[in-house]
């Protein structure tokens, strides 16, 4: 039988005020809160909120029938939760009436996967805490930002214990391969991938009020036959959109809701059911790996990182802030971490991108790719000014060595946990539980006996106890 994967991302750009260079050194705050707060009202109240209702409805009507998953960035959590609310507060309904996986990402929706892996690894346990404080699930299928997926990341998302990960099926990567199976990572073959179908997503979310396309208008019974007529073999269409797209990108005015409210019916009727991404990756096998040595993204028709990173701006702009990544994750200061997180974020570098019709035209405040590569080159010297300072003006070749110390003793203790672990293992087979071993310290002393010769051995069991207490000398 066929499934559906329905998958809506929530990500907020957090927008950077005007910064001149004569405000390096003396100004340490970067954001344009009105433009933050009007921008992320506006998007809830024109898609999130009644975007959540209709999904709400959905719920109440189709019971466990109906199944969808959510990833929130870091910047959208800490904007709905100031200025929206009530977003979060729908979402935790939804999860409440139906059945919705909440997917883990990087906090700040930046490139941490392609640049610093501990970075990586720590801003996604941040993200798994918070989903976990606000809607009660520890997350197991992995998103990243703009569904950017390779080899290695997989290799890194899967070192982290996911065992699914969303990832584009870009036609360049297929071939004649068809993104409706499952399939894993080359690399570490328990960790599943989930292809999203490019076609049928973007009819829903680019297409669907696009007088000028062939389709034009779409009814929900039309694409439902559209899935139904795909050959019978192919288990899983994977169909992943930000849910700005209900709303924003497909105006309210378009009976966008409508569509989606019509369309559970219409897939029932075609014998098509819903799964969650963890459903899909415990029900059903890949089918063998899938090979991408280069980066791909749901991004423009190339699917590639170019959007970010395809001129030397934006690759001097990207080198420069991860140039502090390490001793920003060392230094513990919140107020950097939190600059740290919102400087590294996609949008900062998309604005800076000189591909034509690159980002629909939008670059908000910016009159040019050079102008926001300006702006933000202002703001990132401010930043690592500041870094530098918080380490008392040390030089670089220190640092360095303090840092791969800490790496290096990290890298020890995650080695001797992994030890540790595997002599559990040895010990659950043949039927010992590690708790019930007595260590010397809780070793009881038997009392002294008359007989001579059990008071010699208990002797020297109690000073065989007392040498392993004792601290070695340095």
């Amino acid at each position: 039988m066929k499934t559906i994967q329905l998958y809506f991302e929530i990500h907020q750009i957090i927008h950077l005020k005007r910064y001149r260079f004569f405000d390096i050194g003396t100004d340490h705050y970067y954001y344009d809160d009105y433009e933050n707060e009007r921008s992320i009202t506006e998007t809830a109240e024109r898609s999130y909120v009644p975007a959540l209702h209709t999904l709400i409805e959905m719920a109440e009507q189709y019971g466990k029938f109906f199944k969808c998953a959510f990833s929130l960035s870091g910047s959208a959590i800490e904007l709905l939760e100031q200025y929206a609310p009530q977003v979060i507060e729908l979402l935790q309904e939804l999860n409440e009436k139906c059945t919705v996986e909440f997917l883990a990402e990087p906090y700040s929706h930046g490139f941490s996967s392609i640049k610093n892996p501990e970075c990586f690894q720590e801003e996604t346990q941040r993200l798994c805490r918070r989903v976990k404080e606000l809607f009660g699930q520890q997350p197991r299928v992995f998103r990243n930002s703009a569904l950017i997926y390779s080899d290695e990341i997989g290799a890194q998302v899967a070192a982290m214990g996911f065992k699914g990960m969303l990832a584009e099926g870009a036609k360049h990567v297929l071939g004649w391969k068809s993104p409706h199976f499952v399939y894993h990572c080359n690399r570490a073959p328990k960790l599943k991938l989930l292809l999203r179908d490019g076609s049928l997503s973007e009819d829903i979310s680019f297409r669907f009020n696009d007088s000028s396309w062939s389709e034009y208008p779409l009814y929900a019974d039309r694409y439902a036959d559209w899935i139904a007529q795909l050959p019978q073999e192919e288990p899983v269409v994977n169909i992943f959109m930000e849910l700005c797209a209900l709303g924003i990108f497909q105006p309210l005015s378009s009976n966008i809701l409508e569509f989606m409210k019509a369309l559970p019916q219409q897939l029932k009727e075609r014998g098509l059911t819903f799964s969650t991404p963890s459903e899909i990756c415990s029900k059903i096998k890949s089918i063998g790996p899938l090979d991408v040595e280069y980066p791909t993204s749901w991004v423009d028709e190339e699917r590639d990182l170019s959007p970010w990173l395809g001129n030397l701006m934006q690759r001097e702009a990207l080198d420069k802030l991860y140039d502090v990544a390490d001793r920003v994750r060392i230094a513990g200061d919140r107020r950097l971490q939190q600059d740290w997180d919102r400087l590294q974020a996609s949008n900062n570098f998309r604005f800076i991108s000189t591909k034509p019709n690159s980002y629909g035209g939008y670059r908000g405040i910016y009159a040019s790719p050079y102008d926001a590569f300006t702006n933000y080159m202002n703001i990132l010297g401010d930043f690592t000014a500041r870094v530098r300072n918080l380490y008392g003006g040390a030089e670089n070749e220190e640092l360095n060595s303090l840092i791969t110390a800490i790496k290096n003793q990290g890298d020890e203790l995650a080695r001797k946990d992994k030890e540790l672990e595997h002599l559990r293992n040895l010990l659950g087979k043949y039927g010992v539980h590690p708790d019930e071993l007595d260590t010397p310290e809780d070793t009881p002393v038997a009392a002294p006996s008359p007989k001579p010769k059990k008071t010699t051995a208990k002797k020297t069991t109690t000073k065989k106890a007392t040498t392993k207490k004792a601290a070695p000398k340095k």
